[in-house]
């Protein structure tokens, strides 16, 4: 049986000073999977993204991505493990500025072999993995322009293409929507998962907006750990 894309198991974190505890008795994803991740503010839902990811380690239990036990490895190879499987989408982007909308795609596969070979499994170039996914995603003509031209939207759509490229065997998308309407939310959420189903990418989708659960598989409320 092929390994999970992400386990937990038993995991439990406290920050010091802190009345509360994050427990996560278990959760899986498959390749494929799509979850949305619910709950209030101060849940936890961050810092449980972040154990996910391999930036925080739990004091107790175990955060498997693609079979490995994060917490079994060094802080590079957690980073290796990070930038070869995970897509990020951040509720700011977090893209760069002063270059191109291109080069912001291709960035995953300057720091990932792995990510790079995959873009090149079905592309001539990492620079024509990333136009395909642009042009999907309605952004093919703005390869050269500078993101901080870009409207909110548009860079919404860089950043998921960022995400995606080469395949990451995850996206942990944390409320990307937040800055657009509910239309747009649910538009942008169907484009991200279409592209990801396409290459049997697994997608954590965080969000306040309740309606957009319904483009999930799965839905997880925090609290339902919690009590």
């Amino acid at each position: 049986m092929t390994a999970a894309v992400l386990h937990c198991e038993n995991i439990a974190f406290k920050y010091a000073n802190s009345g509360f505890e994050l427990r996560v008795p278990e959760f899986s994803m498959q390749a494929g999977d799509t979850v949305f991740l619910e709950g209030d503010s101060g849940s936890g839902k961050t810092t449980l993204l972040n154990l996910m990811a391999g930036v925080l380690l739990p004091q107790s239990g175990e955060v498997c991505l693609m079979g490995q036990n994060l917490g079994a490895l060094s802080a590079s190879q957690c980073d290796s493990m990070r930038v070869d499987h995970i897509g990020f989408l951040f509720q700011q982007f977090n893209l760069l500025s002063y270059l191109s909308v291109l080069d912001n795609v291709t960035l995953p596969c300057k720091f990932s072999k792995r990510r790079k070979r995959n873009a090149l499994k079905h592309s001539v170039s990492v620079n024509q993995a990333a136009q395909n996914l642009l042009d999907a995603l309605g952004m093919g003509k703005y390869l050269d322009q500078a993101v901080s031209t870009l409207s909110v939207g548009q860079q919404q759509r860089v950043a998921a293409a960022r995400a995606l490229i080469g395949q990451p065997d995850l996206i942990i998308a944390d409320e990307p929507t937040s800055a657009l309407d509910a239309g747009h939310q649910a538009q942008f959420v169907q484009l991200l998962l279409g592209q990801a189903a396409q290459q049997n990418t697994a997608v954590l989708l965080v969000s306040h907006n309740p309606d957009l659960a319904r483009h999930c598989a799965r839905r997880q409320r925090m609290e339902q750990w919690q009590a």
